[in-house]
């Protein structure tokens, strides 16, 4: 359930990219903070175990309406993908308010996404939560490769129940804002009535999906400038993109969840008017 801070008057809504290993989860957040204007996002955080492997749990608020009277943030965060990072995938999955599944497009890693889908499942049924009722985007990720799982093979063996869904390709930045912005309007709806029970008309959830939309776009920093009329857009080098990212160590997998609710009060901290 979302984090609130009384004293702040802040909300964090905790939105998880989830998928099989190097589908694209965090890949998708690099290039939400690149794009982002420094002012509206917080540090990149890498929680660290003290073995060999980096776990990458990338928070990210970014600040987006009222709910109430609290000023709502988004926290972006990803899981390992790798199989044998089960406990740190529980750990980031416990309290999530929406989730976006990253899947690989790539023919050959259908089995893959299958089995990090079923994988999700088991999970949020651990920590008593049904798959149907938690907001959840779909993003097809990887669509400019060549040989890929057609959209309506995706739909008809992960997507049945007809969730939203976005075709993208992260390393070239197109489809993620689209799917930043799809799972925000299910995700605060759904937490102003799971924590306020306020439930709005539809008309009134319309006019905020516009709004979030809107200031989404506003906070997108444009560092390039925009093409000629008629000319093709410029595409995004295919390449990681270098930023300062900030380390904390943890002894374990269960310090994780503290460790993220630590930052969260020192970013709102931060905040206060």
């Amino acid at each position: 359930m979302a984090f609130a801070n009384y004293a702040t008057k802040n909300l964090a809504i905790k939105i998880v990219f989830y998928g099989p290993g190097l589908s694209g989860k965090t890949t998708n957040l690099r290039y939400i903070y690149f794009k982002l204007d420094s002012s509206y996002r917080g540090d990149l955080i890498c929680l660290e175990s003290d073995t060999e492997r980096t776990f990458f749990f990338d928070l990210l608020p970014v600040k987006a309406g009222l709910i109430d009277d609290f000023q709502v943030h988004f926290q972006l965060l990803t899981v390992p993908g790798q199989v044998f990072h089960e406990a740190a995938r529980k750990s980031v999955l416990k309290g999530a308010d929406g989730i976006i599944f990253v899947a690989d497009s790539q023919v050959p890693l259908l089995d893959a996404n299958l089995e990090s889908f079923d994988n999700l499942r088991r999970n949020l049924l651990d920590s008593n939560i049904d798959l149907n009722e938690i907001p959840l985007v779909f993003q097809y990720n990887k669509r400019d490769l060549d040989n890929l799982i057609p959209v309506e093979t995706f739909n008809n063996l992960l997507n049945p129940r007809k969730f939203p869904f976005v075709e993208a390709s992260a390393i070239n930045g197109w489809g993620v804002f689209e799917t930043l912005h799809e799972i925000a309007k299910l995700a605060v709806p759904w937490v102003r009535e799971k924590l306020f029970g306020e439930r709005r008309r539809a008309a009134d959830i319309e006019a905020e999906d516009r709004m979030i939309k809107l200031e989404i776009e506003e906070k997108i920093e444009k560092k390039e400038k925009p093409a000629p009329a008629g000319a093709a857009a410029a595409k995004p080098p295919a390449k990681p993109i270098p930023f300062k990212i900030t380390k904390v160590k943890i002894k374990t997998e269960d310090d994780i969840e503290k460790e993220i609710e630590k930052l969260s009060n020192e970013f709102f901290d931060k905040t206060k008017s």
